[in-house]
């Protein structure tokens, strides 16, 4: 069964907001993280964002989790993704990127160590840098805006990708050296995880057992659970359970479909099923939801 789509954020239709440069629908440059148009509703990313924030604060909920973002953080948000909730200060400055999904894999084609960066920012989609990184990053943002804007360069397309390669070598950095100092090394169980997130995103619509995404991967149910709490401190069913309600959380606020028909989406025995489930993991029922 097919997913009923969320309402996404379209990095065609962004491209018409002012004060921005881009190159076709690869890549997106926004100067002035305060003229950012975020809608009120939850918009689902089909887009990776980049984005820096040097005066203010804005706060935005990722997933239903809430974060808050100040200056000298850099924060990431992978596709697929649903932000929600965003909010900012008057005196917010900063920039960001909005990189499509296909170019990032351009850029970082033959470099795997690199994916890193958005494994790591599934759990902590938010990293402070010392004054020295960012000034790093700022040098970055002029670079890149600079060729972004440079129409009449016959290759400015691939100055871009490069420029992008050498900044997320630096970000990499970065998360290397928060790994050593807090101990945390790369492993096997990482691979996993990030392949079982991006799995859980894809199907979560329609299925829901450990079993099967551990047949995807060519492994144990078991080892899967092992491999997912050592990286998250998460069950694999703690996982899918959150995707799952993240789903129907925003299919109740933001379709008028009824009820029954999201429980048939979401692949659901039956109404009543789908209202236990919800109120076993939310507190409350899907209609009392959907009237908050």
């Amino acid at each position: 069964m097919e997913p009923y789509p969320i309402p996404v954020s379209d990095i065609k239709k962004i491209k018409q907001w002012k004060n921005c440069g881009w190159i076709d629908d690869s890549i997106m440059l926004i100067d002035h993280l305060d003229e950012v148009q975020i809608p009120e509703s939850p918009r689902r990313m089909n887009f990776i964002i980049m984005g820096l924030c040097t005066q203010g604060e804005l706060s935005y909920k990722l997933d239903t989790q809430e974060h808050t973002i100040k200056p000298g953080d850099v924060f990431i948000v992978s596709e697929h993704h649903v932000i929600s909730d965003y909010s900012a200060t008057d005196d917010l400055r900063g920039g960001c990127f909005l990189v499509s999904v296909n170019f990032f894999r351009e850029v970082i084609q033959n470099t795997s160590d690199l994916s890193a960066i958005f494994l790591y920012a599934r759990n902590f989609p938010v990293m402070h840098l010392e004054q020295k990184e960012v000034e790093t990053f700022k040098k970055y943002f002029t670079a890149i805006r600079e060729r972004i804007n440079d129409n009449k360069n016959l290759f400015r397309k691939d100055l871009v990708r490069t420029l992008l390669l050498a900044m997320f070598y630096d970000l990499s950095n970065v998360i290397y050296h928060f790994r050593e100092d807090t101990g945390k090394k790369h492993t096997r169980a990482d691979f996993i995880f990030t392949k079982f997130i991006k799995m859980v995103e894809e199907n979560c619509h329609y299925e829901r057992r450990v079993s099967w995404y551990a047949e995807q991967l060519c492994i144990t149910p078991k080892y899967l659970s092992e491999s997912i709490k050592t990286v998250s401190k998460r069950t694999p069913n703690e996982w899918i359970d959150n995707y799952v309600t993240l789903e129907l959380r925003v299919l109740l606020k933001n379709t008028s479909k009824s009820i029954k028909e999201i429980a048939e989406d979401m692949n659901f025995p039956n109404q009543s099923f789908m209202g236990k489930y919800f109120k076993e993991h939310v507190g409350v029922s899907p209609s009392q939801y959907r009237k908050k």
